[in-house]
């Protein structure tokens, strides 16, 4: 069996390739050319595939024994990830960019090149689950809840698990780092990265007006109407954004909503922000569309709380439909993952919020 593991540098990914190759499976190593290496701020990048995480790739694989090939997706990653998150906040959205990385960049694409050098599978350090059950392949949670990855991993058919391998799916992330460290790996101390890995300093703010060509300036808006004050664009707000909102009011206020077309920045308080369902569109369905509404959790952010819902099908798209209303904010641009216990029965991305 050749297996081809997608290596960021990593100790997550370290461990899924030294794992297999401790199992004889022949092993062989692959890492992402995200940014174009030759501009000098790229080198000071803490985060994954950065010059520093390629290097220490190539090292574990030296190390361990198995070869290393770097895939150049530079062009691919700017139209299928950069571009789309810059053209997202700036038409109001909140984009989630690492579900776009795993469904446009990592997976298929990754996939189809192991194909080429004789790889059957692709395997990854994502914590998630692959478990065959009444002869279907299923993605579900995995061992270590607080390390969870299924929610970006939804979009994944069950073509592509039949092709995908989660070597750290019952191992918690101190198991990870232990291993790592018994083997003498580089990687077993490093720190993970929390920030977008195209925006290394973490200034979302500051990365956008670099970009986008011209910002609109607006009115900071109550539901009623209320003008409290003026914004310089739209990009420097998110749904759900409480500090730094520039206005006074004699409640703590929350963005509630963006409009783009008239620029205004809804604000709502607290008891304001809730919403009974909301519109998902581009959904996915991991073991096939069902035929009817379904009973399950959603989760609307990566971090956020499951909770009851009714997900209805309808053609590409679902309504969903909270079961006791859903006090945090919906935010459009991020993933709403549907699931039945442990299992992801798929997902989408939010449209709009909706009211009964």
């Amino acid at each position: 069996m050749r297996v081809a593991v997608a290596m960021s540098g990593g100790v997550d990914s370290s461990v899924a390739a030294l794992l297999l190759h401790e199992q004889g499976v022949e092993v062989v190593g692959m890492s992402m050319h995200l940014y174009n290496l030759d501009l000098p701020d790229t080198a000071k990048f803490d985060t994954c595939c950065s010059l520093e995480d390629l290097d220490q790739a190539r090292r574990v694989a030296e190390d361990v024994g198995f070869p290393h090939y770097v895939v150049d997706y530079t062009v691919g990653f700017e139209e299928a990830v950069v571009r789309p998150f810059i053209e997202a906040y700036a038409s109001g959205l909140t984009p989630n960019p690492c579900v776009w990385c795993n469904d446009r960049v990592k997976f298929q694409p990754l996939l189809e090149h192991a194909q080429k050098l004789g790889c059957t599978h692709l395997a990854t350090g994502h914590y998630a689950r692959i478990v065959e059950h009444a002869g279907r392949l299923e993605l579900r949670r995995p061992a270590d809840r607080q390390k969870d990855q299924t929610y970006f991993l939804f979009s994944l058919d069950e073509s592509q698990l039949a092709q995908t391998l989660f070597p750290l799916g019952d191992l918690t992330k101190a198991q990870v780092r232990e291993r790592a460290k018994a083997a003498g790996l580089v990687t077993a101390g490093k720190p993970e990265s929390q920030d977008i890995c195209f925006i290394p300093d973490g200034d979302i703010v500051n990365f956008l007006e670099a970009e986008i060509e011209t910002t609109t300036p607006g009115r900071i808006i109550r539901r009623d109407g209320e003008v409290l004050g003026e914004h310089e664009g739209i990009h420097r707000y998110t749904i759900g954004q409480r500090r730094g909102l520039g206005v006074s009011y004699a409640e703590p206020l929350y963005v509630s909503e963006l409009r783009p077309d008239s620029g205004d920045v809804v604000v709502s308080t607290r008891d304001e922000l809730g919403r009974d369902g909301a519109r998902v569109g581009d959904v996915r369905w991991v073991n096939g569309r069902p035929d009817g509404p379904v009973s399950c959790a959603v989760q609307v952010r990566y971090r956020s709380r499951p909770v009851p819902a009714t997900v209805e099908p309808v053609g590409e798209r679902a309504m969903v439909w909270f079961e006791d209303g859903l006090t945090e904010v919906v935010s459009p641009g991020q993933a709403c993952v549907f699931y039945d216990g442990d299992r992801v029965l798929g997902g989408g991305w939010i449209e709009a919020g909706l009211d009964r």
